[in-house]
């Protein structure tokens, strides 16, 4: 329940660090999406609804528009980077069939099939996809992907993601119907989020129970 309301009252959470703790806020943030797609254990903390808040935020003036996306784009994109070292280090012990135990087979099993239908530029689409954007960089360091290509697409992909939702919050979340209403918003933009691998996971379910 507490990492729901967490979740759910970021903006809460968030503007008590801002009047407190002042410059070290970047820092967290830093530390939050780095953590979120940097490692592959923790894929509940927020992203997507923690950047239009951020944006938001940046609206009012609490945060420096341009310093704070630069920070969490880097954090996105060292996490992935991160990200795609461990799965490169461990890759040989799932080969082997030593799986650790702090990974979850069906999100990784699923992230494999995304990179089986669309490559590389899975590392991009991924970021837009909660729970997938944090195995996506697992998975590509574990099929030993061409790091070059990788880091091309892990960039874009962190400038995509952190420059839109920060960019929508901006726009829209001082507007007095959104900012009253901001938990139901989150709450949106997490199941928008989530129902493109929804749809992917009931398409393999049907297509697996169809005869042959």
């Amino acid at each position: 329940m507490e990492i729901l309301d967490f979740i759910f009252h970021f903006d809460k959470h968030l503007m008590y660090v801002v009047e407190h703790y002042g410059c070290w806020t970047y820092l967290l943030l830093f530390l939050v999406i780095f953590c979120e797609t940097g490692l592959v254990v923790l894929p509940f903390l927020p992203g997507d609804s923690l950047l239009f808040i951020v944006g938001a935020f940046s609206a009012v003036g609490s945060f420096q528009p341009v310093v704070v996306a630069g920070t969490l784009i880097a954090a996105a994109i060292i996490g992935d980077s991160v990200n795609y070292a461990v799965g490169r280090y461990s890759g040989r012990k799932l080969i082997d069939g030593k799986q650790p135990r702090w990974i979850n087979k069906q999100h990784l099993d699923k992230t494999h099939h995304f990179f089986k239908k669309y490559g590389g530029k899975t590392i991009i689409l991924a970021r837009f996809i909660p729970i997938i954007r944090s195995f996506a960089p697992f998975v590509a360091g574990f099929i030993h992907m061409d790091y070059p290509k990788f880091i091309l697409y892990n960039i874009v992909g962190g400038v995509l993601w952190v420059t839109s939702f920060m960019t929508v919050g901006f726009c829209f979340g001082n507007i007095p119907l959104v900012k009253d209403n901001l938990s139901v918003v989150m709450l949106a933009i997490i199941f928008v989020s989530v129902l493109p691998a929804v749809i992917e996971f009931i398409r393999h379910r049907i297509s697996l129970q169809r005869p042959l």
